[in-house]
């Protein structure tokens, strides 16, 4: 019995922080696959977007004032930044079709799209474990491989762009889509990099 116990109240701000990002991701697909509406839709994804910002404000208060926490400080400080980042690309990507006036979704980015969101339902299970750390890693290398999946679909979505369009101003816009959809699975790739470190500390 512990004098003074961990507070493990962490890992379920973790796990409401992934529950949220996956939501934005799941409005995400849903505008992508459904492209009307898009203004208010976009507007909805920025709510999730700011309720996350409040949840990670709220982890880095309770990080202030907890005198022992049960994994390294600086671990819980780099998660709650990396699964913020995650939120603020898929925000990101949902603005800009609002920013570039976009009229009609392309396959590439709708497969982009539902890679981001598998990507958060990973991330969701992997955070949830880190009571038993042990099962963690397969979700990490789940990760790992969604960001190689992610970077070859946003290539060949580059290299049709430039095959077949013909508007440097289409291109330029595009090109930028695509990046910030993959850039979102680079994210998920830097929680799964802070996750393994957790775990390999905690072997």
């Amino acid at each position: 019995m512990r004098l003074i116990p961990h507070d493990v109240k962490f890992f379920d701000l973790f796990t409401e922080q992934a529950e949220n990002i996956r939501e934005a991701a799941q409005m995400l697909v849903q505008l992508f696959d459904d492209f009307q509406d898009v203004e208010r839709r976009v507007t909805e994804i920025g709510f999730v977007e700011h309720k996350g910002d409040q949840l990670t404000h709220g982890l880095m208060m309770k990080l202030n004032k907890t005198f022992i926490t049960p994994i390294d400080r600086e671990d819980i400080h780099a998660l709650g930044s990396a699964l913020d980042d995650v939120l603020d690309l898929i925000d990101a990507a949902a603005n800009r079709m609002v920013i570039y006036k976009v009229k009609e979704l392309t396959p590439g980015a709708k497969q982009l799209s539902k890679v981001i969101l598998h990507g958060t339902e990973i991330m969701v299970k992997a955070v949830s474990q880190l009571h038993k750390p042990q099962n963690i890693l397969e979700y990490c290398d789940q990760l790992t491989q969604l960001e190689k999946d992610a970077d070859r679909i946003k290539g060949d979505c580059i290299a049709r762009l430039f095959e077949n369009s013909t508007e440097p101003t289409e291109i330029i816009k595009w090109k930028e889509i695509y990046e910030v959809l993959e850039a979102t699975t680079d994210k998920c790739e830097d929680v799964a990099d802070v996750l393994e470190a957790v775990v390999l500390k905690t072997a």
